[in-house]
């Protein structure tokens, strides 16, 4: 059986049609799952995907595990006959004996890939850090197109994977790296002190750079699915990174310290002529709990907040 390294999450469209793409390239057929609807109170959005190969390997995921199993076995039949299938499970489903204890629905499409090339378009993309429209025509075949007068059976747009900016030093920056990371989120870990940067490099942490002064900042290629996040309390560093910051179209930028450190940091930033608005786009103090005074639950904290300001963010057009 085909098997997805047990440490991916699996949790993004690009992570399944990644693994769909492996699979192909082994030789295997495979058939995408995607969640087109759900009633009640579906654990997953509609867009949710799994890719499941002909030997039941699979990546993704389309519930909380009550109908992932099924949906495996239904995609092989699908490959099988090379037939699409609509499936529905919970209120109003054929399948009495699947029940879901949120007590909703959830409307499952199941389809087999016939053109890889698609697959790896839409992979692409989002690889490049550009959202892309995904849609399931009548035929079965999956388009990536932007027209909405096309005809489609289903069609969703996926965004980048959330992407986490990280400066600063000491142990709040590497946990939340460490979490973030361990979310499946694409990580930038940017250090300035060399035990630091050696322990970020040997637990593999993202990408790692070393930063050497505050007037030689390493480039940064931030987009509108990334969060900045600062945690130094080096006023000499903070001014540097955060204007650095401000200049580009990051959704989260935030900064760690109390309420008195952050109006302090935001005066130096005023005296050094950044506009009054910029700085207002800071946050400061961060985390959606506030005064956390360990590592790890600062970091779960502010990753909170993070994923809560992601989600109120509208995806940008391709």
């Amino acid at each position: 059986m085909s098997t997805v390294s047990p440490l991916a999450t699996c949790e993004h469209p690009h992570d399944a049609l990644r693994a769909a793409l492996d699979f192909i390239d082994a030789g295997e057929e495979v058939a995408l799952a995607i969640v087109t609807a759900t009633l009640g109170g579906g654990v997953r959005a509609p867009g949710a995907m799994m890719a499941i190969s002909r030997a039941g390997g699979s990546a993704g995921y389309v519930s909380g595990g009550c109908i992932d199993a099924d949906v495996r076995l239904n995609a092989i039949r699908s490959l099988q006959t090379g037939q699409v299938q609509h499936l529905r499970y919970g209120s109003g489903s054929p399948f009495a004996d699947i029940r879901l204890p949120c007590g909703g629905a959830i409307d499952v499409l199941i389809v087999p890939v016939t053109n890889a090339q698609t697959v790896s378009m839409a992979l692409a993309s989002l690889e490049a850090r550009r959202p892309v429209s995904f849609a399931v025509q009548p035929s079965g075949e999956i388009a990536i197109c932007d027209d909405p007068d096309m005809p489609a059976a289903f069609r969703t747009r996926y965004r980048p994977k959330l992407s986490l900016r990280i400066a600063g030093r000491g142990s709040d920056c590497l946990a939340l790296a460490r979490l973030a990371g361990a979310s499946g989120f694409n990580i930038r870990l940017q250090l300035p002190d060399q035990d630091d940067f050696d322990t970020a490099r040997s637990a593999a942490i993202g990408k790692v750079e070393r930063l050497t002064t505050p007037s030689s900042l390493p480039a940064v290629d931030d987009d509108a699915e990334t969060a900045f996040v600062l945690m130094f309390h080096d006023a000499h560093w903070e001014t540097a990174l955060l204007h650095q910051a401000l200049g580009g179209p990051a959704f989260y930028i935030g900064a760690v310290g109390s309420a008195r450190t952050h109006a302090a940091r935001c005066a130096l930033l005023q005296a050094a002529s950044v506009p009054v608005a910029d700085i207002a786009r800071i946050r400061g103090p961060i985390g959606l709990v506030p005064s956390m005074r360990d590592a790890s639950m600062l970091a779960i904290s502010v990753l909170a907040e993070i994923v809560d300001a992601f989600h109120k963010v509208e995806p940008a057009h391709v």
